[in-house]
């Protein structure tokens, strides 16, 4: 959660021996001035950083007119700090004799703005209400099933559970009609004021931006996302031509063909960016049955939403963290409120950054959920870890680090895991002949993401930099998919429309790159964790629940937040300052030489 600033009186106070307009005219600055500018500017944003968050957490979970105005103007007054702060923070970067600290901190203010503003009046407002107009629409989507409205939590559930195609068609059709094709113009308004602000702040454009938050430079960036897909890219490939010739069983030539790229709305997700919700149509005879489902588990043994969570709270409290403050299960948004529209994209919040923890959830008594709500947790508990941090490194060392913690603790909610808490009968533990199923129904939700956790952000780069033209949006998603995912949408789509807007990152203006980087750490971080606990059965087996060694050796890189480049975390924990997709490849090994068997004589690619 972004924090929010919302006091630019007090700043301009704090900073008033700096003033940025009289830049030209300034002597050359000193050491001990960019000391005192960071400690001035780092203060004020602690101490200013709540009410906007407040205000963003009552806009999320109260949406009205009124707080879509509060929130806009919050947001505003933010992103005019954050502004003025990085164009403060660039007088000093470049000066010789600087602490470490002082110029990481020079670097974080600078780099850190995900929507900068032009510095002219009225612009941060400006770039403000269109993303909370554009983040509160989708909010308030809605698709269609049977003809009949249907909002967008429902609609996600619906996608995973109907067979009809036709049916999966009007759903996908409408949502993305409803949603993301009204947004078009503002998005369109949106990128232009995004990048005059990176541009303002000696970036080639909002995507040079983005990519600077890496501790390395921008291209470098680029290249590493571009090297950690070769090394996955095969896997996905496998796995698509698989998937594909078994929708084509399914559904027939007229469907699904049994060549070229799938039909997107077949493969049980709004997005195709998760394909586990059809593991029942591409099961592999005979070891498909994995002998449960979460799910069902979960409503055979009468849980809630809130058991749910509980029971999430406790993998990590059984790694020695301690347990939640009494004000999250006060504060938190676990279920989606009967009265009043929400945001239902979870979501977990500090509000206060120290210890007023919270999660935002609409959360259903099923698999997805409960592991959703495995990896939100892991979002506080990283928060708490780094609160005693200074107020600039309170952060994940990158925003991947802070989705893969949730993330790879989900990883470890194996068969194993479920009969410690006791959802699963030992009995019915599925032997090791149905480890192909356990690996498939694994990579239908972690593999099959990856060429989707990567192009989103691919897309946007391209939108800022110019490479797709406002005039061909839809055409430049389009194209990206079919590149990277292999997948087409069900009908044909037009300039009027606005597909990427239908993806809440994107109506919000929240990076995704994160989320393709924690699938590839979050392998990294599991693979760590199962050697430390000295697991010796499949990799894909392990629980390192219960293991407070691995717990204290977790938190010790928690503690760190931002404070030092990100490759110093990846160490701390594993060993390595390396990223790498080779842990995910270990990982699917076997599943990836069975699927090249089934794969034999089948056409891939797309």
């Amino acid at each position: 959660m972004l924090r929010h600033v919302t006091s630019l009186a007090a700043l301009a106070a704090a900073l008033a021996a700096h003033p940025a307009s009289a830049q030209q005219s300034a002597p050359a600055p000193t050491v001990a001035q960019a000391d005192a500018f960071v400690a001035a500017a780092e203060k004020q944003l602690a101490e200013e950083s709540i009410e906007g968050a407040q205000i963003a957490w009552v806009n999320a979970t109260y949406i009205t007119d009124d707080t879509d105005a509060l929130a806009a103007r919050s947001g505003g007054r933010f992103t005019e700090m954050q502004v003025k702060l990085a164009t403060e923070a660039a007088r000093y970067r470049a000066l010789p004799g600087l602490s470490a600290d002082t110029r990481r901190k020079l670097d974080l203010l600078v780099g850190g703005i995900t929507l900068p503003a032009p510095t002219r009046a009225g612009a941060a407002e400006e770039l403000s209400t269109l993303f909370t107009r554009m983040g509160s629409s989708y909010g308030k989507g809605r698709g269609t099933l049977n003809g009949q409205p249907i909002n967008g939590s429902d609609i996600e559930a619906a996608m995973g559970e109907e067979r009809d195609p036709a049916k999966l068609k009007e759903m996908w059709v409408s949502w993305h009609d409803n949603v993301g094709a009204p947004m078009r113009n503002d998005y369109v308004a949106a990128t232009k004021l995004t990048n005059e602000g990176a541009v303002g702040l000696g970036f080639k454009d909002a995507g040079a931006l983005w990519r600077s938050g890496y501790d390395m430079k921008p291209d470098e960036f680029a290249a590493l996302t571009d090297k950690l897909w070769g090394e996955v890219e095969p896997l996905y490939q496998a796995l698509h031509t698989y998937v594909r010739w078994k929708l084509n069983e399914k559904y027939g030539d007229a469907v699904q063909a049994k060549t070229g790229p799938i039909r997107a709305d077949l493969l049980g997700n709004m997005w195709a960016q998760e394909w586990g919700n059809i593991y029942d149509v591409v099961a592999p005879a005979g070891a498909g049955d994995l002998g449960y489902d979460i799910g069902d588990l979960l409503k055979a043994k009468q849980y809630d939403p809130i058991k749910m969570v509980k029971a999430g709270e406790g993998f990590y409290s059984s790694l020695g963290f301690a347990p939640l403050p009494e004000s999250f299960w006060k504060r938190s948004q676990i279920v989606k409120p009967q009265d009043r529209e929400v945001i239902c994209h979870a979501s977990a919040w500090n509000v206060d950054n120290i210890d007023d923890l919270r999660i935002k959830m609409c959360t259903k008594v099923n698999a997805d959920d409960f592991i959703t709500i495995h990896h939100e947790l892991g979002h506080n508990y990283y928060q708490r870890a780094y609160n005693q941090q200074p107020f600039l490194y309170k952060n994940g060392a990158n925003d991947g680090f802070h989705e893969a913690i949730g993330d790879f603790v989900a990883l470890s909610i194996t068969p194993d895991y479920l009969v410690k808490i006791n959802l699963l009968d030992q009995a019915k533990v599925p032997a090791a002949d149905k480890d192909i199923g356990l690996l498939l129904r694994q990579a239908m939700d972690k593999v099959a993401f990856l060429p989707f956790g990567l192009m989103v952000d691919k897309y946007r780069w391209q939108l800022f930099s110019g490479e797709i033209p406002a005039g061909q949006m839809q055409a430049g998603w389009d194209k990206l998919r079919l590149q990277y995912q292999g997948i087409v949408p069900p009908v044909t789509r037009d300039e009027t429309k606005f597909d990427a807007g239908a993806k809440y990152h994107v109506a919000a203006g929240v990076p995704y790159t994160r989320y393709f980087l924690a699938r590839i750490l979050q392998f990294q971080f599991y693979e760590a964790a199962c050697k430390q606990a000295r697991w010796k059965g499949p990799l894909h087996r392990c629980s390192f629940f219960g293991d407070k060694a691995v717990g204290a050796k977790l938190d010790a890189m928690l503690k760190m937040g931002q404070s030092k480049p990100w490759p110093d975390a990846l160490q701390a924990f594993t060993g390595t300052r390396d990223m790498s997709g080779k842990s995910m490849v270990a990982y699917f090994a076997p599943l990836k030489t069975w699927l090249d068997q089934q794969n034999k004589g089948k056409p891939s690619g797309w």
